[in-house]
């Protein structure tokens, strides 16, 4: 039984947003774009990396509340394969960001029975990165609450291509040359393996993009944008997506029984 005492004030916003929620169909996997940080830095005249330190309170925030809520993954975009072009400096930041952030929130992420794995090309980061990141992981391995996957080093396209070059190597050793390859068993080679896709991707900052985030998984991900700079985005905002989730009709290509019977009725009428 979720403890909604966790969730909202009484009288705040967020408690008006909670009551809208069916909490018996919340989305299995929330899958988060968090863009904004140099926005919100240059509206306030601040360095692009103190719009990365000022995230990491909408992390806490947002994981915490996704634990809460029992969802049972989140997944959060913190740096591509494409982000190693940025400066030097505010690459470097960014890292020693994380690993600051590994090393406070272990505490709050074991409280919440939370299990963490990072996923990409971790084995392209520093190396220093790479035992927080594992040291992360071994921690929380026993917990079974929300699975929280953070995405760096990472690219959609990337992960297509590594799985390809996965199972060519797995077929390979096997000398299974004439094995069929379903979507299945693609699914089951991809960083995400053995985890549900997203039924719901959030994007910050107000663009129109998925921006090489998690493209075989997303397939048929409901969307919702929000013009929130990430920095600012909070409990309410993550409530917000949900309830804009479940106002959608979840077809996956089939239509409702009523527009069923609809399209059978005006088949009859016009024989």
């Amino acid at each position: 039984m979720i403890d909604v005492s966790k969730l909202a004030v009484p009288g705040s916003i967020e408690e008006t947003l909670l009551d809208k929620i069916d909490l018996k169909r919340l989305p299995r996997h929330v899958a988060v774009i968090m863009d904004g940080n140099g926005r919100w830095a240059r509206a306030r005249s601040l360095p692009r990396v103190e719009g990365h330190r000022a995230g990491i309170t909408s992390v806490r925030e947002t994981v915490e509340t996704a634990a809460r809520l029992e969802l049972g993954v989140m997944t959060l975009y913190a740096f591509s394969v494409e982000n190693w072009k940025r400066p030097r400096i505010e690459v470097m930041t960014l890292m020693m960001l994380l690993k600051e952030y590994l090393r406070k929130e272990l505490a709050t992420l074991m409280e919440n029975n939370i299990r963490f794995t990072p996923i990409g090309r971790i084995d392209g980061l520093d190396p220093t990165v790479q035992r927080e990141l594992r040291y992360a992981e071994e921690k929380t391995a026993g917990n079974s609450g929300l699975l929280f996957q953070i995405a760096l080093n990472y690219g959609g396209r990337a992960e297509i291509v590594d799985t390809c070059n996965r199972i060519m190597n797995l077929l390979r050793e096997k000398e299974m040359s004439d094995a069929v390859i379903d979507e299945a068993f693609f699914s089951d080679h991809l960083y995400t393996a053995n985890v549900e896709d997203p039924d719901l991707l959030i994007r910050t900052s107000g663009e129109l993009r998925v921006s090489n985030f998690l493209l075989w998984q997303i397939a048929y991900a409901e969307i919702h944008v929000t013009k929130t700079l990430w920095p600012d985005f909070r409990r309410r905002h993550l409530f917000e997506a949900i309830i804009d989730f479940q106002a959608r009709e979840r077809r996956y290509g089939a239509v409702e029984p009523a527009e069923e019977r609809e399209m059978f009725v005006e088949a009859e009428d016009g024989s």
